[in-house]
């Protein structure tokens, strides 16, 4: 029941002592002390003064433990492709009287911005929706285009638009303060890349072989001398990263990503097919994604519908997952794809 855990919980966020609460119920502080800690519970006379010294139902004073509504909150953001206001409201709720109990609680804070992110993805993707329809009546109207590329984060031409100032700045002060962040570095890498700041990402990406000896040395080092202009050196560096861990399934689809990206695309095909050979259970769909979106490039519309079936597989078989939006999403792709297939 964790009614033990609710007090404790209650009375904080109340923030009350323990005395407080006891001389309220007429017991002893150090019978407060003996719920809150599990060893002993309130007596079933007190639930209603209980429930009114905090303003709560009775219910609410056997609610399940914070552990499993942060793991129902955090499943949610990946088995719902929309969250309703309802829902909404009380997840933000629950996550800020969290955070008012601990102001160091992370994961509290981390599930507020996946909870934003989710909903702002979904205002997104009502916002695209309507842009096209706007679009498909007028054409030439510019600000409908505008507002499709807001809303799905399309390129526009001018640098200041495009560019990734922020996240860069951002990142170059997280690594000043965390130089061994293996992750930080690739994120702040990453970003160099997409703006074209290749020279610059140099120096960042010789850190990595100091923290990880790792397959993505070798990528980095081939997406700079392509970069510069050198081809065949780039595809040499990709290969030695490939070689070097040729029993790692992301080195196989690292280098996949990059040969799609320079149209050497059925090359890229047979090492995406690869990285997924070599997986243990339970897979990583990467390799899935990027095949279905090359064979529906290709007008393979039924090797497509075939990769997003081999998803739905994976999401059952090795994750246990039969419903909500890891498997809906693949189904309304098949759909799609079969109407591209028979028109």
């Amino acid at each position: 029941m964790n009614i033990g855990k609710q007090i404790k919980r209650l009375r904080i966020e109340k923030q009350v002592t323990q005395e407080t609460l006891a001389d309220y119920l007429g017991v002893t502080y150090q019978a407060v002390s003996k719920w809150e800690n599990d060893i002993t519970t309130p007596d079933i006379s007190l639930l209603p003064d209980l429930s009114v010294f905090f303003g709560v139902k009775i219910d609410e004073l056997f609610q399940l433990p914070s552990e499993t509504y942060f793991e129902r909150i955090e499943n949610m953001f990946y088995s719902k492709k929309e969250i309703g206001d309802e829902d909404f409201r009380y997840i933000e709720n629950f996550l800020n009287k969290a955070i008012n109990i601990n102001k160091c609680d992370s994961r509290a804070y981390g599930d507020l911005a996946h909870l934003y992110n989710h909903r702002s993805k979904t205002l997104r993707k009502h916002a695209s929706d309507y842009a096209k329809k706007a679009i498909a009546l007028e054409p030439e109207e510019k600000n409908y285009h505008v507002a499709l590329w807001d809303a799905m984060d399309a390129v526009c031409g001018d640098y200041y638009y495009d560019n990734h100032f922020e996240v860069i700045q951002y990142y170059k002060s997280f690594i000043e303060k965390y130089p061994n962040n293996y992750r930080g570095l690739i994120i702040l890498i990453e970003n160099l890349f997409v703006d074209g700041r290749h020279k610059e990402a140099k120096k960042y990406i010789e850190r990595l072989k100091d923290i990880k000896q790792s397959h993505i040395y070798y990528m980095y080092l081939g997406d700079v001398a392509y970069a510069e202009g050198s081809c065949v050196e780039a595809r040499a560096l990709w290969n030695q990263g490939v070689n070097k861990y040729n029993t790692v399934w992301q080195a196989y689809c690292c280098r996949a990503d990059r040969l799609t990206k320079i149209g050497l695309v059925e090359d890229a095909i047979k090492d995406y097919r690869k990285s997924l050979d070599i997986q243990e259970s339970p897979k990583i769909i990467d390799g899935i994604l990027s095949l279905a979106q090359i064979y529906e490039e290709q007008g393979k519309y039924e090797l497509a519908i075939k990769v997003k079936e081999e998803e739905i597989q994976i999401m059952e078989n090795e994750y246990g997952i039969i419903n909500g939006e890891s498997i809906d999403k693949p189904r309304r792709e098949i759909k799609r794809l079969s109407k591209l297939m028979n028109r």
